[in-house]
């Protein structure tokens, strides 16, 4: 059963997983630290997430990481991320990692899959001009269409038009969807691997995870007892707790860090 989680209360859930032996905190990036905007490169961190963030990357046992769909590139860019961060990132749907002291890990890509996937952006590029508002993202592993900037109707009939091509030229990619987002990648790795990963990485023996869309309930539907899912807004969800915005997981993230900060002191 999902709860409402009332700013500034003790919530038992977060009590606890502030107290965790080795904590892991992991945020989706867009509309989780960063509000949605309708050019998806001018998104940033709130100030107050990003202020927590910092808190709680600094304390032991505690690591801090963005869990996005956003290519790693893209995900450094609007996390501006520097190459001293204690931040932990997987980007694409975590098949790409970037870890502190060590930097990006390799991710393998065949030349089949590269040569289709930039053959795919030249056929797309044109055919979505004719769709006003909608926007075609270069990822590494696949290709992104965003529609928020355009009228419903257009992003329906743009979207339909790229599922026409994606059918009939790359079936076995996986395609996702999102608040006015439709992707397809040729990797399958989903938010519920980065989590895998990223847990036995760390040692954690509690994960909070924050999201706000579908893609994120991959991840929200692998955590244990002793983890802390959040679901930021409406939606059917597997998280433990529902805030109503990113200014919330704010302050929710300050509430962690302060409760954790005293039980070290």
């Amino acid at each position: 059963m999902t709860r409402t989680w009332t700013p500034g209360s003790a919530d038992e859930a977060v009590i606890a997983i502030a107290r965790t032996p080795v904590l892991l905190v992991a945020l989706d990036f867009d509309g989780t630290a960063s509000p949605l905007v309708a050019d998806p490169m001018s998104a940033r961190a709130l100030p107050e997430i990003a202020d927590a963030v910092a808190r709680l990357a600094v304390l032991p046992d505690t690591e801090v990481a963005y869990v996005s769909g956003r290519s790693l590139v893209h995900l450094r860019e609007i996390t501006e991320h520097s190459d001293d961060s204690p931040v932990i990132l997987a980007g694409s749907h975590g098949a790409q990692y970037w870890f502190p002291g060590e930097g990006e890990a390799d991710a393998a890509e065949s030349e089949q899959e590269r040569d289709l996937r930039e053959s795919l952006f030249d056929e797309l590029e044109p055919l979505l001009t004719e769709y006003p508002g909608v926007e075609l993202e270069r990822k590494t592993f696949g290709v992104g269409i965003h529609g928020r900037p355009a009228d419903p109707a257009v992003e329906r009939a743009a979207f339909a038009a790229v599922d026409e091509v994606m059918a009939r030229r790359a079936a076995r990619w996986r395609r996702r969807t999102g608040d006015r987002i439709l992707e397809f990648s040729s990797r399958h790795e989903g938010k519920d691997a980065a989590i895998t990963a990223l847990r036995a990485r760390t040692g954690a023996t509690g994960i909070l995870f924050a999201g706000d869309d579908v893609t994120d309930e991959d991840a929200l539907r692998v955590l244990t007892k002793d983890d802390l899912g959040v679901r930021v807004g409406p939606g059917e969800t597997s998280a433990t707790l529902r805030v109503g915005s990113p200014q919330q997981i704010g302050e929710l993230l300050g509430v962690i860090a302060t409760e954790r900060a005293a039980g070290r002191e």
